[in-house]
């Protein structure tokens, strides 16, 4: 999860009244930086690794369990222990997009030795720690709130910053319409065929049937990208031309490693033809309109853009890679 730091979001209308002087400015504001920083030397090569964390309630008597959203609950009391023992913390709390997640990163950042390799694990094993589906009870609201979902509430978000809601409904607004993941059903001897949801029974006004492709599993919803937890990895290099080299090491291993620890077969309870949420999270945060993705003519926008803003990079940013 990226930085989160306080104040008022704008809405999307305010929002886009100055993307463009954003824009100008942030591109100025990164060539100023990139001319400050690109000969600075001698840092230390630091990393760490961020896991998210559902928070579920198990009922033993009736053998069910919900996610529970006290995300916001929880991380107070384990911010509180960190202040506490600030210098000798062995993790660090922090929200994320669903009021039942939670993410952790180590306490202190890993360094460049191969022995540093060998605490990775432990550190992960202490922070495990170890119908209606979330635990207070919560229901979709098709027709009002941030994401308008047919299946996740609203209640699901985390509550405990503006940031995550404002994403959620900003990114329907500015593309028109809620976003849509279709994912391809696993087909057996026993998957009916066409397979449909019947989503008007949902409270859908049309848009979604619409959206929606036969034979795959429809979501509706950013929660179900950003609701997935996961396991990142951030790095410090040295200096930036050891950072762009090291960025392009890491595009072909990425996809290697996600195919290696591929573990999300099943949406929504289907098992589909895909075994991870690269393409749900790529889908769920895919504010682009109409006419950007090429489904109307250009009007009110400059550009067709082929892919969502959260998706596979273009280019190679080292001197080696330099025309």
């Amino acid at each position: 999860m990226g930085l989160l730091s306080e104040g008022n979001p704008l809405s999307w209308e305010k929002t886009k009244q100055l993307a463009e002087h954003v824009r100008e400015h942030g591109i100025i504001q990164f060539i100023n930086l990139y001319h400050k920083l690109k000969d600075r030397q001698g840092d230390v090569l630091k990393w760490g690794d961020e896991i998210e964390y559902m928070i579920v309630k198990f009922d033993d008597l009736n053998k069910k369990a919900t996610l529970a959203l006290r995300g916001q609950e929880l991380l107070k009391t384990l911010n509180e222990k960190e202040a506490i023992h600030s210098e000798s913390v062995k993790s660090v709390w922090n929200p994320e997009y669903a009021s039942y997640m939670l993410e952790a990163t180590p306490g202190k950042p890993y360094g460049g030795l191969l022995a540093h390799f060998n605490i990775v694990e432990a550190n992960m094993r202490y922070r495990l720690g170890c119908g209606v589906f979330t635990t207070p009870p919560s229901y979709p609201t098709p027709g009002d709130g941030a994401s308008r979902s047919l299946f996740i509430p609203d209640e699901v978000i985390y509550g405990g910053h503006p940031r995550f809601k404002t994403l959620t409904r900003n990114i329907r607004l500015r593309r028109g319409e809620k976003v849509a993941i279709n994912l391809p059903v696993y087909r057996d001897d026993r998957t009916m065929s066409p397979f449909k949801d019947d989503l008007k029974a949902l409270g859908d006004d049309g848009s979604s049937e619409e959206a929606a492709k036969p034979d795959h599993v429809y979501m509706d919803a950013m929660a179900f990208g950003m609701g997935c937890c996961c396991l990142q990895l951030t790095f410090q290099a040295c200096n930036i031309n050891e950072a762009r080299t090291l960025y392009d090491q890491l595009t072909p291993l990425c996809p290697i490693m996600l195919a290696l620890t591929a573990a999300s077969p099943i949406h929504r309870g289907v098992l589909t033809d895909v075994d991870c949420r690269w393409s749900v999270i790529s889908g769920a945060v895919d504010c682009r309109t109409r006419e950007e993705r090429g489904l109307e003519p250009l009007k009110n926008h400059r550009f067709v853009i082929p892919k969502s803003r959260y998706d596979s990079i273009d280019s190679y940013l080292s001197i080696q890679g330099d025309p």
